[in-house]
């Protein structure tokens, strides 16, 4: 990719940089407010929106680590310590406080991300006559997309949070309220509409610019937030399409299969483990979180605008020499592992346990493992094939949206319309893929607790688990399946992570969430 120059968001200035790929952000000049506008920077403020995604407040840590919270996997990590992650088993075990870090990375990473879409939708609209009309309308669609995105993770987490939709200035109040959970979807789904008619589809991106945010990325996320305010009756049904959020699902999922999509062209292995370097936005693959393995960052790897994916350093088993790092997180439970079919092909992929297939010629052993004895496969990079033979330089993408997600979407929005014999077949295609044989179920429930099922195997440690727990029947299939494996102290209110502290602290208009 080519070398460019981009500008983000630094104490309400603009900083002007140079980087050697377009999700490379490493402030290196002073600020200015000053520069005149171009296409290059139009460009390349529109790439200071990405830099909060591969921040260990999200893609790079707390996004994947809220699979252990939803009950897959234990946190594992250093046995010697009571301290390491800490954050996340406080989360994963229902007391987390107001000053839980976990919480307060996911709140900085939102709004971070937030504030530099703002600056980006308000300089590309203030200077539109010096932005060629399709720079600007493709740089304007993903700043759209991605500020709908950032919101989307808070109002999951958080419920109801404040709405900022221009820069920060220093005269503006400290104090602001709440936004209802309502108003927030609201603005959501505006922005996710301005990002569909903005963005080209990801078959009509040039090399150079594979990664960028996409229609087809765009749809998907309008589909998901669909699917999450169905999941919640008409509580939050402000702007609910007309043909209703359910069939509306439906209809995004049919017309993301029209841009070129075909699950059964893909095969499973070849999106994970080294393929996260070699394979990177794939066939499959509707929008990753782009790692290009360099550290420019203040700070190295531990930086938070470094380029150095956390995955696998983190996941990998410790003591076991299959990676560098080898930090033991994210170790899958018995109640997760004991939940695959027999003949699923996804489990050898996805999890190391004692007499699964050969890793690098390594054989694995439960001892790498103090809690559960097993450890995520999927996200592991060899260090044969580890490009730059290197813990701290790991250029491997993380997947946020794929087309396997989008078939079992329609096939749950289906079956919610009563259509549980046509949401078969795009149950179905996932499940073949997995080398398992056809459900062919006419009974509705049946039907959901399937999808539900293959959803939670598919999409394993990929992000999405605690998200799909706490929509399901408005929260209460999580409380639920909290109580069965025995978190008997999971609550309604703690589906919700607590305000942080510190902004309570500087808001005197901010309310806790119940229960903290």
């Amino acid at each position: 990719m080519k070398h460019i120059t981009y500008i983000i968001l630094a104490s309400a200035l603009l900083t002007c940089s140079s980087c050697s790929d377009f999700l490379e952000k490493y402030p290196k000049d002073s600020p200015s407010t000053t520069i005149p506008m171009s296409d290059d920077l139009a460009v390349a403020m529109t790439n200071g929106c990405y830099q909060s995604l591969q921040s260990m407040n999200l893609y790079n840590q707390r996004i994947w680590s809220m699979d252990i919270c939803a009950g897959d996997s234990e946190a594992g990590g250093d046995p010697s310590t009571g301290t390491d992650g800490v954050e996340t088993k406080e989360v994963a075990n229902f007391y987390a406080t107001p000053s839980n870090n976990l919480a307060v990375g996911l709140w900085r990473g939102g709004y971070t991300g937030i504030g530099n879409c703002n600056t980006a939708i308000q300089s590309l609209s203030a200077n539109a006559d010096n932005i060629s009309p399709e720079i600007l309308t493709r740089s304007l669609g993903e700043a759209y997309f991605l500020r709908a995105h950032y919101y989307f993770i808070l109002v999951r987490c958080f419920g109801g949070v404040p709405i900022r939709t221009e820069p920060a200035k220093v005269s503006d109040p400290k104090d602001i309220a709440r936004n209802t959970v309502t108003e927030v979807y609201d603005l959501i789904i505006k922005d996710c509409k301005e990002a569909i008619e903005r963005l080209p589809q990801k078959n009509e991106l040039a090399p150079a610019d594979l990664g960028r945010a996409t229609k087809d990325a765009a749809c998907t996320q309008l589909a998901k937030v669909y699917l999450t305010l169905a999941s919640y009756g008409n509580t939050y049904a402000s702007l609910a399409p007309e043909e209703g959020f359910y069939q509306a699902v439906v209809d995004l999922c049919d017309e993301i299969a029209t841009m070129g999509y075909d699950l059964a062209a893909c095969d499973y292995a070849s999106l994970w483990n080294e393929n996260l370097i070699k394979n990177k936005n794939s066939a499959e693959s509707i929008f990753e979180i782009q790692y290009s393995g360099e550290n420019a960052g203040t700070g190295g790897f531990w930086a938070n605008d470094g380029q150095s994916s956390w995955c696998s350093t983190f996941m990998g088993p410790r003591n076991s020499g299959f990676t560098y790092g080898s930090y033991g997180w994210n170790q899958p439970t018995d109640e997760f592992f004991e939940s695959y079919e027999e003949g699923d092909k996804r489990k050898d992929i996805t999890v190391f346990y004692e007499g699964c297939p050969d890793f690098d010629g390594k054989s694995y052993k439960a001892s790498y493992a103090f809690m559960t004895g097993r450890n995520v496969r999927k996200f592991i990079i060899p260090i044969s094939l580890n490009l730059y033979q290197d813990a701290e330089t790991s250029p491997q993408n993380f997947i946020a949206y794929r087309y396997a997600d989008v078939l079992l979407m329609k096939a749950e929005a289906l079956n919610e319309l009563g259509e549980t014999v046509q949401a078969q077949t795009p149950l179905n295609i996932v499940r073949r893929r997995a080398g398992l044989g056809d459900f062919l179920s006419t009974n509705k429930e049946e039907m959901k607790e399937k999808i539900i099922h293959e959803r939670r195997m598919e999409l394993a440690f990929e992000g999405h688990r605690w998200f799909d727990l706490i929509r399901i029947d408005g929260g209460d299939y999580a409380l639920k399946f909290f109580n069965s494996i025995g978190k008997v102290n999971a609550t309604k209110d703690r589906m919700l992570l607590p305000i942080p502290q510190v902004e309570m602290d500087a808001n005197a208009l901010m309310v806790q969430n119940p229960g903290y």
